[in-house]
Parts: structure tokens; C-alpha cells; sequence
């Protein structure tokens, strides 16, 4: 048997973070390689099989981790328990991660330890915040608010995606459809005007020109939609660009409303969480930044974070976060003061995945005017191009 390749990331012996590549015949046997060269890892991906390997969902991860949690509040043995969910576990991949938890679990190692070199599947957030939360003995409660923040991620995605759906048809359709009439139709109309001697109006005349040009070079817009998009693609990976897109995306009207309640939604949960695990303020700060998905966001928690690291207090220092609205900074600072930020904090998330919920819903009734004076625009405009010369073929004819 062929061995395979894997990316690693690890701490080694002197505390500096390494990378690198290693020979082993599977994840498990890669990662007590590194562990006897006195390397604590971090991640391990296989080189062979990263790209083709099942992805695991937001649900299916929520369901394993409340799954999890009710292993361990029921106090069942961890091995046996983890055991039990691979052997109902459909997702390929994720019967393999937990497979390979309960090995190391049952060689010695913490909970922590055995999620760690499964980072790129259950993020930092939530390996981070495990941690803390073992630490300090609080695993099944963090357990259970981890199982439930993935869960309103799936649905609040899943709710963005159907809201994004009906527009994305109709655009798509409509960009069919008027492709098919400049490059079939159109140039029809074009050669029975051009052999009747008809001086055509201004609308025909531009329509033909969009059209001749459409068919001569049609590989130019196919080659600039597809540059476009792996250029936009390519951007949103810098972060200084990232954040010239996602202040772009702010200023279109419902769009920014439905990316800060999520980002905020993100943000408070996470920040609740952390906090509700054991780790300090400044630490879930940066937590709840990073888990929010937006870099303006992102920005600010960072503000925010070096402020309260040189002392100041969160209630004084997060009204300078333009970000938030007076609502959330209201909330979070009278929750610091009341000494239930945790609490506040999902008090703050419930809200506004309720609002965004609302706005999804009503995505159609924002939407669907624009879409129709958009369609009737584009329709009528080519009409008038090829009915305007036949009424006058009429006239001449009659």
C-alpha cells in the first residue's frame, strides 16, 4: 500500500509554529509521527484526497456536536459513545474525523487534543472555545451552545440562499433570453431592413450594433465574465481588497441590512459562547470578529480588543464601534455592567437572526418591482428596435 501525502501545521518543541509535509498511511499514523518528534499538531490535510473528499455541512456538524453533548451528559463512556455515531454516520468524511477522535481519546488524549488536528473541519472558533471550556470543566453547556450556533448558521444560510434564489433565476433567464434574440433573432430583423433601404431609428440602430458586436465577439464577454469572476474570487482572498468589496456590498440598500444582522448574529453568539467557555474578554473579542465573516466587522472587534487590552472597559469603548447599532451597544454594555454579557450577547444574536429571518422572507416583495420595471425596460427597448421599422414598411406599403 502506497503512502500518502500530508499538509501539516504544528507547534514545535521551542514554541514556533512549523509547516510541512510528511509520508504516513493514514491521518492517524501522521499525526503520532509528529507527536514523537515533539511536535504538537495543529492541522493535518491529505495532499491526495483534500479535493475529492465529501464535505461536511454546517448540519451534519451541529448534529454531531448535540449528539456529543448528550453523550456526555448522559455520562456514556466518550469512546463508546463516539463509536456509536460512526456507526450511524452517513457522511464518509465525518465518520472518518470521528473515528479518529475516539482513537485518540482512548490512547490518552483530551477532547481538545483530539479535535485540534481536525481544525479545517470544525474551525478555530470551535476548537478554541472547546478548549477553554475543558479547561475550566463548563464542556457539555459550551457543547450544547456550539451544537445550536451551528444550527441557526445552517438555517440562517440556508434562508439567505432561498432568498438569493429567485433573483439569480430571473437574471440568469433574462440574460439567456436576450443573448438568444441579439444573436438569432436580431440579426434577421437586420438583413430584411438593410434589403428594403429602410433608414432605421436610433433604438434599431443601436440594438443591431450591440448585436454585431455580440456575435463577432461573443469569446471576449465569455473570456471577461469568466476573468470577472475568478478576479472577484481572487480579490476577496486579499484582505485589503476584501474589505473594499465588503464596504462596496454595505452601501447597496437591503443587502447591507441582511449581511450586518448576520454578521452581528455571528458576532454576539460567539462572543457569548467564548465568554460562557472560560476565555477572557479581549480573547473572544477576537473570536467573535474573526467568526463573524465579514472584514469590516472584523476591523472594528479588533478596535475594540487593543482598547480593551490597554484598559479600557467594553461598555466605555464599544460606542466608538460604527459598525453596531445603538441597539447592540446598548445591550452589550448593560450586560457588562449587569455582569451578564454571555447572556446579553444571545439575547443579541436571537434578535437579529429574527430580523434577518424577516428580511429573507421578504427578499420577493423587496426584489420583485425592481426585477419587473428591469425586464420590462430591456423588453420594450428591443421591441421598439424591430417594431419601429416594420410600422413604417406599413406605412410605405399601405
Amino acid at each position: 500500500m502506497s503512502q500518502l501525502s500530508f499538509h501539516y501545521r504544528a507547534i514545535g518543541s521551542r514554541g514556533n509554529t512549523t509547516n510541512g509535509v510528511l509520508q504516513a498511511d493514514s491521518r492517524e499514523e501522521a499525526y503520532r509521527k509528529l507527536v514523537a518528534a515533539g511536535m504538537k499538531p495543529l492541522r493535518i490535510t491529505s495532499r491526495r484526497r483534500r479535493g475529492r473528499r465529501k464535505r461536511i455541512t454546517l448540519k451534519e456538524l451541529s448534529q454531531f456536536t448535540h449528539q456529543f453533548s448528550v453523550l456526555m451528559e448522559a455520562k456514556i463512556p466518550i469512546v463508546e459513545g463516539l463509536r456509536s455515531i460512526v456507526e450511524q454516520e452517513d457522511n464518509e468524511r465525518l465518520r472518518s474525523v470521528v473515528e479518529d477522535i475516539a482513537k485518540q481519546i482512548e490512547a490518552g488524549n483530551t477532547v481538545t487534543d483530539a479535535v485540534t488536528p481536525h481544525r479545517d473541519v470544525f474551525g478555530e472558533v470551535y476548537v478554541e472555545t472547546l478548549r477553554a471550556a475543558e479547561a475550566s470543566g463548563n464542556l457539555i453547556e459550551v457543547l450544547t451552545s456550539l451544537s445550536e450556533m451551528l444550527e441557526r448558521q445552517y438555517v440562517m444560510q440556508k434562508n439567505v440562499k432561498g432568498a438569493l434564489l429567485y433573483p439569480t433565476c430571473v437574471i440568469v433567464a433574462l440574460t439567456l433570453a436576450v443573448t438568444f434574440l441579439m444573436i438569432f433573432v436580431v440579426p434577421k430583423f437586420a438583413d430584411l431592413f438593410s434589403r428594403r433601404g429602410l433608414e432605421l431609428p436610433v433604438p434599431t440602430q443601436v440594438v443591431i450594433a450591440i448585436s454585431n458586436v455580440l456575435r463577432v465577439y461573443w469569446y471576449l464577454f465569455l473570456a471577461g465574465a469568466v476573468g470577472g469572476f475568478f478576479g472577484l474570487r481572487a480579490a476577496w482572498r486579499r484582505p485589503k481588497s476584501r474589505r473594499k468589496i465588503d464596504n462596496w456590498m454595505h452601501r447597496v440598500p437591503f443587502l447591507k441590512d441582511v449581511l450586518r444582522g448576520v454578521a452581528i448574529s455571528r458576532f454576539a453568539r460567539v462572543l457569548g459562547i467564548s465568554l460562557r467557555s472560560g476565555l477572557n474578554v479581549i480573547d473572544a473579542l477576537e473570536m467573535g470578529g474573526r467568526a463573524s465573516g465579514r472584514p469590516l466587522l472584523e476591523v472594528e472587534a479588533q478596535k475594540l480588543r487593543d482598547q480593551v487590552n490597554i484598559g479600557g472597559r467594553l461598555s466605555d469603548v464599544i460606542v466608538t464601534c460604527q459598525y453596531f447599532p445603538t441597539f447592540t451597544r446598548r445591550m452589550i454594555a448593560a450586560g457588562e455592567e449587569a455582569a451578564e454579557l454571555p447572556r446579553m450577547c444571545s439575547i443579541v444574536a436571537r434578535n437579529y437572526d429574527r430580523d434577518v429571518e424577516h428580511l429573507t422572507k421578504n427578499v420577493a416583495t423587496v426584489i420583485e418591482p425592481v426585477m419587473i420595471v428591469g425586464l420590462a425596460a430591456v423588453v420594450l427597448i428591443i421591441a421598439l428596435a424591430i417594431f419601429l421599422p416594420m410600422w413604417e414598411m406599413g406605412a410605405l406599403l399601405s
